[in-house]
């Protein structure tokens, strides 16, 4: 093990987190002293308030928007700060504006990160509480935001569904609920707000005036006053953030138990062998090779991994585990140079026939026993070449693309270090509809390789340029090449990911043990109802 890599690493993760502390500033420390001046805590100092002592709030998302929208001043975190956290003892998807960010308005990637939430609470089950302090939807991107099938509109279509789901939804508006918006605490379950802050109306004062002419100011319009005792949208009115919080935790703590999936728990059991070792593991090279088995290793309760299939399509390991008590099925990318019995060379991190094979079957046999999937991420993609063509690569690469599409368990993704092309896709990327998508700082996404995309898209462009009669010279190839190189690897980033919600959340490697933990008490919350069943095979 080499001193470096644990020095890389922890160098990402000092990065990591000087960027988030950046971003929990939201939109600047001057207007986080505006809301503290007017009595009124910021987005998570709401959570904080909210969640049970002792316990931890899991977020997600906070990297959304993360170098988006610069012309307009940034949008950290998405104008939206959201997670899973613990009220009453009960999991939650929690949602709060942060009325720092452009007075908490609706940027495209808002609206995409709120609908993000509200697919975590269908799809676990779990109670949701938004915490609103928004001006609506931002209008000068207004195009980008209201009017299709994924935008804001979305927001209100899935209040309507989760209320038929049964799915506990509670408002808080702690601020300003207005235009479209002003339906989403009144499709919740519950309307709380509080007095001289909160004001909810499908029309301000200053838009009523244009509109009919009629002069009123926003608190006789649509305020708690007017709410709790007069059009009787609203259900509790407080004179205090903190009362209104409180609120929310009483309610929570008297929910009733409703059925779970029913996933296999032990006691917890912590690994022998030490967790921070992944940092020493893990190469600096991104090509270098490396054994996976000594990460999982580090990653599961006692270290004991009971390996499926051991002999057999060696650059996938497959095996059955516990993570911190939860029983589990890992599927990971070997990095490991190996030979096969054989006596054939396969490279690690690349998917190989007889790889795709033992993991399509693996992730049947997780689906039969109602075990949870977790994949480890760092592949290359599939072989190449006519060997594993003409051995029908792209077939045995479709049954396990089958398997992954299909599977009816909880899928749970880290994405480890490379994440590159078909290999994203079978290794259940955020397109296979994982239940929780996370990336290491170490974590590369793209279609391919960095190199191989530069040199493809220079010999696309200088050809392009030769055909139009351009001479080229060496210094202006050198020069292209290292234009597409740096805006390649901006856009292979996970920060990158990060910002566009292709992960949920960028994760300190050391925390993975329990945020996977978290992730599948979420899932089991909800029971699975669906048969499992394999489409049709190419054989």
């Amino acid at each position: 093990m080499a001193v470096n890599n644990k020095e890389f690493h922890q160098q990402l993760l000092t990065e990591m987190k000087q960027r988030l502390d950046k971003i929990k500033e939201g939109g600047g420390l001057k207007n986080v002293q505006k809301q503290h001046e007017r009595g009124k805590l910021v987005a998570r100092e709401r959570i904080n308030y909210l969640i049970d002592t002792d316990t931890e709030f899991q977020e997600i998302g906070a990297f959304v928007g993360y170098e988006m929208y610069e012309e307009y001043g940034g949008c950290p975190a998405g104008g939206t700060v959201g997670g899973l956290g613990y009220i009453a003892g009960q999991l939650c998807v929690i949602v709060a504006n942060d009325q720092t960010v452009k007075a908490g308005a609706y940027f495209p990637i808002t609206g995409k990160k709120n609908l993000r939430f509200q697919e975590i609470a269908m799809q676990n089950q779990l109670p949701i509480i938004y915490l609103v302090d928004s001006a609506g939807v931002f209008l000068p991107m207004q195009d980008e935001i209201f009017p299709d099938k994924e935008h804001f509109g979305k927001v209100f279509f899935n209040n309507s569904v989760m209320s038929a789901m049964g799915i506990t939804q509670i408002s808080a508006v702690l601020g300003s609920c207005v235009a479209g918006g002003a339906y989403l605490p009144i499709m919740s379950d519950e309307t709380l707000m509080v007095t001289g802050q909160s004001s909810i109306f499908l029309a301000g004062p200053y838009l009523v005036k244009a509109a009919i002419g009629e002069e009123i100011d926003a608190e006789t319009l649509g305020g708690a006053n007017t709410h709790n005792a007069i059009s009787g949208n609203a259900d509790y009115q407080f004179d205090s953030e903190q009362e209104c919080l409180d609120q929310i935790k009483r309610t929570i703590s008297k929910l009733g138990k409703f059925e779970k999936a029913g996933f296999n728990r032990t006691i917890p059991k912590t690994p022998t062998k030490h967790l921070e070792e992944i940092l020493d593991i893990l190469p600096e090279l991104r090509t270098k090779p490396y054994d996976m088995r000594e990460i999982i290793e580090r990653l599961v309760d006692d270290s004991e991994f009971d390996e499926f299939k051991k002999d057999y399509g060696k650059t996938i390991l497959c095996g059955y585990a516990r993570i911190d008590g939860w029983a589990v099925g890992i599927v990971a990318n070997q990095r490991l140079v190996i030979k096969n019995t054989k006596g054939e060379v396969q490279i690690g991190g690349v998917i190989y026939n007889d790889s795709a094979d033992k993991a399509a079957r693996f992730i049947m046999n997780c689906n039969q026993k109602k075990i949870p999937l977790v994949f480890l991420q760092d592949v290359t993609g599939f072989m190449v070449g006519s060997r594993s063509e003409h051995s029908g690569i792209i077939k045995d690469g479709a049954k396990m693309v089958n398997a992954v599409s299909n599977s009816i368990v909880p899928k749970i993704t880290i994405i480890i270090g490379n994440s590159y092309g078909a290999g994203n896709y079978a290794m259940c990327g955020k397109a296979f509809d994982p239940r929780f998508i996370y990336a290491w700082p170490s974590a590369k996404i793209a279609v391919m390789g960095g190199e191989q995309a530069a040199q493809t898209l220079l010999q696309t462009q200088v050809a392009s340029m030769k055909a139009k009669g351009k001479v080229i010279t060496k210094e202006e190839e050198d020069n292209i090449l290292k234009g597409i190189k740096d805006k390649y690897n901006t856009q292979t980033t996970p920060y990158y990911a990060a910002a566009r919600l292709w992960v949920d959340e960028i994760i300190d490697p050391l925390a993975t043990r329990s945020i996977i933990s978290t992730s599948i008490h979420a899932a089991d919350h909800s029971p699975i109802t669906k048969d499992f069943k394999m489409g049709l095979l190419q054989v």
